[in-house]
């Protein structure tokens, strides 16, 4: 008989918000509700504590919902129309969210940090009704051609009246569309339907309240004990809200618990340390990049990050020396990380505590209501240890890419079994490890950059006959975007602003070398990226 680990048979109780059980032929949260409103407004329970502080600005929970409900008022659409939001990190981008779920609109969440003409494709290709921009923003849409109606976020409305009450939503609605790309470099729309959302959501919750149960038996104190004791939590928003981890991490987890939210717009570690003794931070999340930034300024400033509970971090592996310096500088912390895509609406795999710090080079731990299994190279599905593509199944899984039946068909078979592009193995605990990326993309500071679609912009200019874009290690940025091209005629500086004009300026590449001979090719007849990344310092050495 398998043995049941009691934390978990005490969190996921029956009749508890966290019972797991079988239904649709998948492991799922019997007792969630089916729309993510229901949640949403759950959180009016917190009443006056703050909830949004941005700057000088600090709002309550109760100044949340007066504005959402007025926005939610005038917004005046139908149940599923898309709403798109554009704008940077700040209290509307939270507002406009929750005001288009209370009108029973689809979130469409677009990356403000995009070009114009990526902004204003974004919107089209989701059929958006309206957008809710901030001012530089709208003028971005405006010089990227977009002629459709746009309420700026400077105009929200403080007070009014809400919308009708309406019927809650069927859990398999749309509730959000989220944009992420392949190696075609296509811009695609995740739809992710309320059960994916509040699937990830209460995942991300039952994990935490784990950490506690684990906290209270190891200090012989009821968990009660513990909660009561624990002061109003508080988190440093880093990552941009049109992320997954940004709106479930950053956003709608903090509002279920009543979690004060901190709005960081750039990102200065020294400013960090400042907010996180000022605002007293509990948890920080944030991608390797900004970790190192935080060592470097903690031991040279000799700053206090003693407030801080929980440090987590994602979409990258955690390079072990920086594990260790962190712990270092903020010894009564929290470690975890976690691994998941936009997709899965979040995490698949998630480890935290000493459940990290045993297994540190994993991924995380495959959560309860994830199947995952490695598949070879024609499908098959092979043993525990083998490495091949991951793909997994379960609630969190979204319904389809927006308008793209062949993309949703490539990834998504009729079982719910999504291929997620990543190549690795699953131990016997069920650890994941990640050893490649089936995917042609670098992830640089947080950010993912599509090779094709760098390398699209670049064979468009007439001097250029090749190039190949692909990533390298970094210690700072986890990989940094290089690019070998063929050509004459042209200079590395003309081509980086070319691609960061043309594209948002992070996808613009760090490094461009100039080859006179042709690319190597792999036997079937394409340019050969593994060649190029291993021999990149010889190249370096020869080229530059």
């Amino acid at each position: 008989m398998t043995k049941i680990d009691p934390v978990f048979a005490a969190v996921a109780a029956p009749g508890s918000p966290f019972e797991i059980g079988a239904r649709d032929g998948m492991r799922q949260f019997v007792n969630a509700p089916s729309d993510i409103n229901q949640l949403i407004e759950a959180a009016r329970f917190h009443g006056d504590k703050d909830f949004i502080v941005e700057g000088a600005r600090r709002l309550s929970f109760r100044d949340v919902f007066e504005r959402r409900d007025a926005l939610a008022g005038q917004l005046a659409i139908e149940r599923g129309d898309h709403i798109a939001i554009c704008m940077r990190n700040r209290a509307e981008w939270m507002i406009g969210f929750l005001a288009i779920m209370r009108a029973g609109g689809v979130a469409v969440l677009v990356n403000s940090r995009g070009a114009p003409e990526e902004l204003a494709s974004a919107i089209d290709n989701a059929d958006a009704k309206l957008v809710l921009a901030d001012a530089d923003r709208t003028a971005l849409l405006r010089k990227g051609g977009y002629s459709g109606v746009i309420i700026e976020a400077e105009s929200f409305p403080e007070s009014g009246a809400a919308p009708a009450e309406l019927q809650p939503s069927n859990a398999d609605d749309p509730c959000a569309i989220l944009f992420t790309s392949g190696t075609t470099g296509l811009i695609k729309g995740a739809v992710l339907t309320h059960k994916n959302l509040i699937t990830g959501l209460l995942s991300m919750q039952m994990s935490g309240l784990m950490v506690l149960h684990n906290m209270a038996r190891a200090m012989d104190m009821p968990i009660e004990k513990i909660i009561a004791g624990m002061p109003q939590q508080a988190v440093l928003q880093i990552y941009p809200l049109f992320h997954i981890s940004g709106l479930g991490a950053a956003f709608l987890s903090p509002l279920f618990a009543g979690t004060k939210i901190v709005v960081m717009r750039r990102w200065n570690a020294e400013e960090a340390m400042q907010i996180i003794q000022q605002e007293q931070i509990t948890q920080f999340t944030a991608v390797p990049t900004m970790l190192w930034d935080m060592v470097g300024a903690a031991k040279h400033k000799n700053a206090d990050l003693s407030s801080l509970r929980n440090i987590g971090t994602g979409g990258q592996a955690l390079p072990v020396n920086l594990l260790d310096e962190v712990r270092e500088i903020c010894p009564g912390a929290v470690m975890g990380t976690g691994y998941g895509m936009t997709e899965c609406s979040g995490s698949v795999a998630m480890a935290v505590g000493e459940d990290f710090v045993r297994n540190r080079a994993s991924a995380g731990r495959v959560l309860d209501l994830v199947e995952m299994r490695i598949e070879g190279v024609d499908g098959q599905i092979l043993a525990s240890g083998a490495t091949g593509e991951i793909a997994v199944r379960g609630p969190m899984v979204m319904k389809e890419y927006w308008n793209r039946p062949k993309e949703t068909a490539a990834v998504l078979d009729s079982d719910g079994w999504l291929k997620s592009g990543d190549i690795g193995y699953v131990d016997e605990e069920g650890y994941v490890f990640i050893v490649d990326r089936k995917k042609d993309m670098v992830i640089s500071g947080g950010e993912n950059i599509y090779c094709a679609e760098v390398e699209a912009v670049i064979n468009e200019m007439k001097e250029i006959n090749e190039c190949a874009a692909f990533g390298i290690p970094d210690d700072r940025m986890g990989e940094k975007l290089v690019v070998v091209a063929v050509g004459k005629g042209i200079d590395e500086q003309t081509v980086i602003n070319c691609v960061g004009g043309r594209l948002a300026k992070y996808k613009a590449p760090t490094q461009v070398l100039f080859s006179n001979a042709p690319l190597p090719r792999n036997p079937i007849g394409k340019i050969d990226k593994l060649n190029l990344r291993e021999h990149w310092p010889a190249l370096v050495a020869e080229l530059a």
